[in-house]
């Protein structure tokens, strides 16, 4: 049997490194990886850690490098697009930046360019392409965005579902896990409440926004088994959008409660506000919580709880430093 190609669009970002981990992990395995990225020059700590792995530099705006994938790489059997540019508030600053990344039109048209649409693309989009008005979407509901982030992310749905045969729609909730071979400079949200808790201080946080953050290891076992079901069809048509999130709807402060628990630190720190008290120059949909039966169902995976994917974090945070 053939190796199965795959390209990680975004390979330096959270998912994106985390599934080059997987791929190295499976020593070699069934499946030829390539990635690509758009901060030049690229960190030595990722290249160390992938030395085998091809890097692409991709411009997602022009659709600049995707050419010498196709030529020194060859055409992918499956495609990640994990790239995006995925802080709501500087998508609301940059709306044309959002759209021209965020909206994969350049990734669509090389795919197209491929004979047979013979690709696979796995997308990762969002939670908040909902509106947020209620409690656990389905995958049917209306997409309603209220950012700009939110909105490039249903525009990015809209375009692969018109424009393209074969694909898998993940949207992603908050992703809760360790810290990348690379790390990343912005904050990571379990880490991040770990660090405040720990100075003793009070923080602030919502009690009335609602998530269904997800564990890492989750989402990269999904988007492997997506990868595994895609090799072994028969027809190679697949036409589907998922919910990925963890089996817990919870507040922020919800979220804080279970960090200070795991760790020991004291439950008083933390603060209940509303969020119409901070003003975040960007509106944040108040409950885009999920219904994840449909991914249950599908690729029958039974995702971790948010204490677990909690414990799992902190734990790999506490060996690294070790090391």
């Amino acid at each position: 049997m053939e190796k199965t190609k795959v390209v990680i669009v975004g390979g330096t970002g959270y998912l994106g490194q985390h599934l080059l981990q997987a791929f190295a992990g499976k020593n070699g395995g069934d499946q030829y990886v390539a990635f690509t990225h758009h901060s030049s020059p690229l960190p030595h700590l990722l290249l160390d850690a992938f030395p085998h792995f091809p890097a692409f530099p991709v411009d997602l705006k022009s659709g600049l490098g995707f050419a010498s994938i196709s030529q020194d790489f060859g055409q992918p059997d499956v495609v990640v697009n994990c790239a995006a540019l995925s802080v709501p508030r500087v998508c609301e600053q940059d709306p044309d930046s959002a759209m021209s990344i965020n909206v994969p039109c350049s990734l669509v048209n090389w795919l197209s360019s491929f004979e047979r649409n013979k690709t696979l693309l796995i997308h990762l989009s969002t939670d908040q392409v909902y509106q947020g008005l209620k409690s656990f979407y389905k995958e049917e509901d209306e997409t309603v965005a209220v950012n700009v982030y939110g909105k490039s992310k249903v525009a990015a749905e809209l375009l692969i579902k018109e424009k393209y045969q074969n694909f898998a729609i993940l949207r992603s909730s908050i992703i809760i896990g360790p810290q990348t071979v690379s790390p990343l400079p912005k904050n990571l949200p379990i880490q991040w409440m770990d660090s405040v808790l720990q100075k003793g201080d009070a923080v602030e946080f919502f009690h009335d926004e609602y998530r269904c953050p997800i564990y890492i290891k989750d989402l990269v076992s999904i988007t492997l088994k997506l990868i595994d079901r895609w090799v072994v069809s028969e027809d190679k048509q697949m036409r589907l959008v998922l919910n990925a999130g963890g089996p817990d709807r919870l507040s922020r402060v919800q979220m804080a409660q279970v960090v200070a628990e795991v760790r020991g630190h004291d439950p008083s720190l933390i603060k209940h506000v509303s969020t119409s008290s901070v003003d975040r120059g960007v509106v944040s949909p108040a409950d885009i919580s999920m219904d994840i039966t449909k991914l249950i169902q599908t690729l029958k995976i039974s995702p971790t709880s948010f204490k677990d994917g909690v414990r799992l974090t902190l734990e790999s945070e506490s060996h690294s430093h070790i090391l």
